[in-house]
């Protein structure tokens, strides 16, 4: 039975990660291609942005607690925000990083936006996407890991303060080496996925003829 429920512990852990990382990279993809495309957005939301990004995630947890409760919404607020800003500020970098000729060029041939964004925007800013997501990945198993600890929410942290409690240290390291194995599988498997989405840029190839 508790073996059960210790992957019963790991699958809800995982479920919290995968729901708050699937949202942030969806807003941090759009919101971040729109305004890094746009100069005025850019300049409009620079100080907020500047303001909002250092903010630690635990300290929304009062406020996600107080609207949520002990619930999973409430660690996915903490998840969300920790990890969208880190993927976010790197699609910034890559939209900026289009080439200005190619961009200028693009316009005047009359390429739709759906085409520019398509054909020039994506491929120049997928190197930087692909490290702000693996960087976000790891910070959303972090944070996923923290709320349950520090909110309550079922998963692997609850268990691990559960254990502490009890004063059971071995489960406590247990669970402990467990999420860190958690985090070196996580970041193998997005290291795996830049590396085939990125087997054409220089960067890796570089690394493979090393």
């Amino acid at each position: 039975m508790r073996d059960l429920e210790f992957w019963r512990d790991v699958g809800r852990t995982m479920t919290a990660w995968f729901i708050g990382l699937l949202i942030a990279t969806v807003a941090a993809v759009v919101l971040g291609t729109i305004i890094g495309l746009v100069p005025f957005l850019r300049r409009a939301t620079h100080t907020t942005v500047e303001f909002l990004r250092p903010i630690p995630s635990v300290a929304l947890i009062p406020l996600a607690v107080l609207v949520y409760g002990i619930q999973l919404p409430a660690a996915l607020v903490i998840i969300v925000f920790a990890s969208f800003w880190q993927l976010f500020v790197q699609v910034l970098y890559g939209v900026a990083d289009v080439d200005a000729v190619a961009r200028d060029t693009a316009r005047s041939y009359g390429l739709p936006a759906g085409s520019r964004i398509k054909d020039l925007v994506l491929p120049t800013a997928l190197p930087y996407i692909m490290t702000g997501l693996r960087l976000a990945a790891a910070v959303a198993l972090i944070l996923a890991i923290t709320a349950e600890m520090v909110i309550g929410t079922p998963g692997l942290g609850r268990s691990i303060v559960f254990a502490q409690s009890a004063g059971d240290w071995v489960g406590v390291y247990s669970l402990v080496i467990v999420a860190g194995l958690l985090g070196l599988v996580v970041n193998l498997i997005f290291r795996f996925i830049e590396r085939r989405s990125l087997s054409w840029h220089q960067s890796i190839r570089g690394e493979e003829l090393l």
